[in-house]
């Protein structure tokens, strides 16, 4: 048994849930019985998706075909919610994408559209969901950030101090709610099995990898340990402890020698 039995019946939003840990965490729900809305921008992904889970698990699974790095993109999806009486007991909020290249190397809008997808869309539907949650007295709220949370990183600059506010942000509002039945959880994973990479122009061979299915069963395992961070694999634990410790100054350095071999010309 883990923390997810006692949601059986209950809904669960899952954003980009198309693929990667999105479509990772929406089978693990599937399979505990939990009923789904699941969004992304492939609509094609999202149907056959939600066929396969009520084919296996005979849930409910609504599909909402949205862009959240467009603005107002998720108060259509809160006004669909609405509309049809749904009330979401477990938020995921996965959907995100980074770019490794030079600061300047990349448009200023593919900053603006990253960060309101990795940082806005995620606190408004925090904001707008945590409130029903609070009132039950029951809930989860896992936000996907990364390992790099834990340091700066030059090529990947945007991506990562957007996911540095995600756990921040993650941590803060479940200290501002701890005895309120609702669990709060920054997952960090680190390189993982997914077209993360491909969409960021980033070379990532010879890096561990780990799979979509630890990553999930990780995340379930640290909310039933009552933790507020999580980073799938010892390694990458070590790697961002590690950060913790030595100078900024050497550790930017590090970082900046390793990811500049990764930016894909």
């Amino acid at each position: 048994m883990n923390i997810l039995t006692s949601f059986k019946g209950k809904t669960a939003l899952v954003t980009g849930a198309s693929s990667g840990i999105g479509m990772g965490f929406a089978r693990t729900l599937a399979a505990n019985g939990i009923d789904l809305v699941i969004t992304a921008r492939s609509e094609m992904k999202l149907q056959d998706l939600a066929q396969e889970l009520k084919t296996a698990y005979g849930i409910k699974i609504y599909v909402i075909v949205l862009d959240l790095a467009e603005t107002n993109s998720v108060y259509k999806l809160t006004e669909y919610l609405t509309e049809n009486h749904i009330i979401i007991d477990i938020l995921i909020n996965n959907a995100g994408f980074g770019k490794w290249a030079k600061f300047l190397g990349e448009p200023l809008s593919n900053y603006h559209q990253m960060l309101t997808l990795n940082i806005n869309s995620l606190v408004t539907l925090t904001y707008l969901l945590l409130p029903a949650m609070l009132e039950k007295k029951q809930g989860l709220i896992i936000n996907v950030a990364s390992i790099a949370a834990f340091q700066p990183l030059p090529y990947i600059a945007v991506y990562g101090a957007s996911k540095t506010f995600v756990l921040n942000f993650t941590e803060a509002i479940a200290g501002e709610n701890l005895d309120s039945g609702v669990k709060f959880l920054a997952l960090c994973p680190g390189n993982t099995a997914t077209n993360f990479a491909q969409v960021a122009n980033a070379d990532t061979d010879g890096m561990p990898v780990s799979t979509v299915e630890t990553v999930v069963d990780a995340a379930i395992r640290a909310l039933d340990r009552n933790q507020l961070y999580c980073i799938p694999g010892k390694r990458n634990y070590f790697t961002a402890q590690f950060a913790r410790i030595i100078p900024r100054l050497i550790m930017l350095k590090i970082v900046e020698n390793m990811f500049k071999k990764r930016v894909i010309k």
